[in-house]
């Protein structure tokens, strides 16, 4: 354990980043796991309403820094690619 004042404080500061850091990947999962669902459903609206959710997310993540910004644009390119076949149809 830290033994200077502000070596303490920065392994407070650490472990309530990491508890933010963890909700925020953990939210920015679950939207891409919804999106891969809805697209495997073949739901035009679900994918349309789970792909924007999730590009806002991964942005987010990412500006943030929780995780790589080319990540969350592979990421966000991938997802689009993989729900385009469903979108491209007319309702």
């Amino acid at each position: 354990m830290a033994t200077h004042k502000s070596a303490q404080k920065r392994a407070r500061q650490a472990l309530r980043r990491r508890a933010s850091n963890r909700q925020v990947r953990s939210r920015v999962r679950s939207a891409v796991k919804a999106v891969r669902e809805a697209v495997a459903s073949g739901k035009r609206e679900g994918v349309v309403e789970s792909l924007r959710s999730a590009e806002g997310l991964l942005r987010r993540a990412a500006s943030k820094g929780v995780i790589p910004k080319k990540r969350a644009s592979r990421q966000v390119a991938r997802l689009a690619r993989s729900s385009k076949d469903v979108t491209s149809i007319q309702p």
